[in-house]
């Protein structure tokens, strides 16, 4: 399977087969009951210039606060190229994470993936970045998600920790946007 074009509204949360959606409603999967969206401003990056950094799945390491990001073999049964995330060793425990890129748009400068496998105790995780024109010379970066409660996080800390991840992520595409440019 290639990846696919991310079409109408619900389309990034899309990863279910047409008998498990039927009656629900389409894209929502039925067992998802917390959504969440943080969203950050860029003031002098333009989106064209923040794109090509966050559409690249496995440059993951070099905007968040990961030691290693890179391409694994597709896990069976789950189409779409995957990458595994990783922190490093902290108390002889390492935090993981494989994540599968289910679909992007170019024109809408967006992708979404999902969480395959990992420690963190995802369930069900489905997350979309977009990149959109906000002002003049800058742009926003939005991440929303969706997923079923975690056991280890309460959803107040899983936005916390995605509305921080973002505002670190936009720092450093700034930091990388304002050194090419120079």
């Amino acid at each position: 399977m290639g990846i696919e074009k991310v079409e109408g509204p619900y389309a990034p949360f899309t990863s279910i087969s047409e008998e498990e959606n039927e009656g629900v409603g389409w894209g929502i999967h039925p067992h998802f009951n917390r959504e969440g969206k943080s969203i950050v401003e860029l003031q002098s990056t333009s989106a064209n210039q923040a794109w090509p950094l966050l559409e690249d799945f496995f440059n993951l390491h070099n905007l968040i606060p990961i030691d290693t990001c890179y391409q694994v073999e597709s896990v069976e049964g789950h189409p779409g190229p995957t990458r595994y995330c990783a922190s490093a060793p902290k108390d002889d425990h390492v935090l993981w994470v494989k994540e599968r890129l289910l679909a992007v748009d170019q024109g809408q400068r967006c992708f979404s993936y999902d969480v395959v496998d990992g420690n963190l105790g995802f369930k069900n995780y489905v997350g979309t970045i977009k990149v959109v024109p906000s002002s003049l010379e800058g742009c926003k970066i939005e991440w929303s998600f969706v997923c079923d409660p975690m056991e280890s996080w309460s959803f107040k800390d899983l936005n916390s920790y995605i509305d921080s991840t973002l505002q670190f992520m936009a720092k450093k595409i700034e930091l990388a946007c304002s050194k090419a440019s120079v």
